[in-house]
């Protein structure tokens, strides 16, 4: 009998270790870079519970790329699990690559503010704004939540508002081909970079206001928006990468 118990305890014991040992495999974010070269870190999250945007992989192609140019790691995860103190130690910013609807249990939500409030960045991209519609701490954060978009993809013109360290690469107008978001702006903090000209293509519902891109400081840390990246193709024009480029730069306090 005896040995009994102790059989079914041990097995106890083995399975116990097997599960925490899967878990924290879940918890652990993939370094797509990882070089001692490099000077600091970012995260970039993917998870999504609605849509999910074809482009993410490109996405995340393009990121790495930034990152071995300008000598960041990039980590990578599709779980919101990865949000935790202990993975957050060493990263400068968040980057919220086409997330979509809530994503974060409140114990992550409380980490995210705490890590941007210690001084460290967040970037959003595309549908990052239609994400946590609950949660209004992130709303302001991101500066904007996603209302509405004409139905497929069109080419609009660009309006360079800021002509600064993210945009004067880019002409006064600039036309590309995306999926454009409507939005209800929940910040009148944000530094705008470019808007739509909703005169050039079919379905604008901001009028005259009409910021797709901006950055601005929030609770003690940076954020940048952009709501170009829904299409694959995006991620390989010149201009949005350079554009991309110095939102993270900005978000990791790189000046």
């Amino acid at each position: 009998m005896r040995l009994f118990l102790y059989v079914r305890f041990m097995r106890l014991i083995i399975l116990l270790i097997l599960i925490n040992s899967n878990s924290s495999i879940n918890y652990i974010p993939n370094c797509l870079n990882c070089s001692n070269d490099n000077e600091f870190s970012v995260l970039v999250l993917t998870e999504t519970a609605d849509y999910v945007h074809e482009s993410i992989d490109t996405g995340i192609e393009l990121i790495k790329k930034i990152g071995d140019r300008n000598k960041f790691n990039v980590y990578h995860s599709d779980d919101s699990s990865v949000i935790n103190y202990n993975n957050l130690e060493n990263i400068k910013t968040l980057i919220f690559l086409n997330t979509t609807a809530d994503i974060l249990s409140d114990e992550e939500q409380l980490v995210m503010e705490k890590f941007i409030r210690s001084g460290k960045g967040y970037v959003g991209i595309h549908s990052a704004s239609d994400t946590e519609y609950g949660w209004k701490w992130y709303g302001e954060l991101v500066g904007g939540y996603f209302k509405s978009h004409p139905d497929g993809t069109t080419t609009a013109k660009v309006l360079k508002i800021e002509n600064g360290r993210f945009s004067k690469h880019l002409e006064p107008v600039w036309e590309i081909e995306d999926e454009w978001y409507n939005y209800n702006y929940t910040n009148d903090s944000i530094n705008v970079i470019l808007e739509l000209d909703e005169e050039s293509y079919y379905g604008g519902e901001n009028g005259d206001y009409h910021p797709i891109t901006w950055y601005h400081n929030y609770d003690g840390g940076r954020s940048f928006y952009t709501g170009l990246g829904h299409l694959k193709e995006v991620y390989s024009n010149k201009m949005f990468i350079k554009l991309l480029e110095q939102g993270i730069l900005y978000a990791s306090f790189v000046d």
